[in-house]
């Protein structure tokens, strides 16, 4: 028995989210349902570095499960593509060590997060990028950036319905990417809470639009109140981008 890990990418458009649901397509699902193919009707359970919502995207979120299939890595890929839905594709397949964990072994996640920032709406990328027509000011947008970096407690950016009960987590890099009609948020992290960079991002276009000042980032954070922090941007917009170990 041989651990195997992978990275993975996926439009999130027509997915109820990452892990397995009682009803409605999931991408946990899709993968473990061509794996259970391989393996000749054995159930073969996958885990991944986390779970990301209907909508969201993926570039770069790992993957890991246990085989006993004597394959190389190349074959994997090959095999995997091959009968996995065409918005799933399997960028990369490894061998590792049997102490491997995508989700425990983790130390730092990267999200995106992309706005269309043209008057008009993009048909073409829609399902891809938040459309905001209005208005923004980038300096104070990343002076509340870097308020947000740190060793914090985001409770206030954080669902309401989130049953994690250390809410602190550490922001090492925030940014923002100017790209013809697109802005694009870049947040690392050592790990995210339910819905954090989304509401992190509505707050931050708050910030640009002048409704809040930048030191009211330190209010928020010392309320842990939900409701202190700003709205929660769609799902769309936002991509796993890259898992660190």
């Amino acid at each position: 028995m041989s651990r195997w890990k992978a990275i993975v990418s996926y439009d999130g458009t027509n997915f109820l989210g990452y892990q397995v649901q009682a009803s409605g397509r999931t991408v946990q699902q899709e993968i473990e349902t061509v794996l259970k193919k391989m393996h000749k009707g054995l159930a073969v359970r996958i885990a991944a570095s986390g779970r990301t919502d209907a909508g969201v995207h993926a570039i770069g979120q790992v993957i890991h499960w246990d085989s006993a299939l004597t394959l190389a890595s190349e074959a994997w890929k090959k095999a995997l593509n091959a009968m996995l839905p065409h918005d799933i594709h399997i960028e990369k397949v490894e061998r590792v060590n049997d102490d491997f964990h995508a989700r425990y072994g983790a130390v730092k996640k990267t999200y995106h997060y992309h706005l269309h920032i043209g008057s008009e709406p993009n048909v073409f990328n829609r399902h891809f990028a938040y459309h905001f027509p209005y208005p923004l000011a980038l300096a104070p947008m990343r002076e509340a950036m870097e308020r947000l970096c740190g060793t914090h407690d985001f409770t206030s950016f954080s669902s309401a319905r989130s049953t994690v009960e250390d809410k602190v987590r550490t922001i090492y890099s925030y940014e923002v990417q100017e790209r013809g009609q697109e802005l694009i948020f870049k947040v690392t992290g050592s790990g995210f809470l339910y819905n954090m960079v989304r509401i992190m991002t509505g707050t931050l276009l708050d910030v640009g639009q002048g409704r809040i000042s930048p030191a009211a980032i330190d209010e928020m954070l010392l309320a842990k109140n939900r409701e202190a922090a700003g709205k929660t941007a769609p799902a769309h917009g936002l991509y796993l981008y890259e898992v660190q170990y």
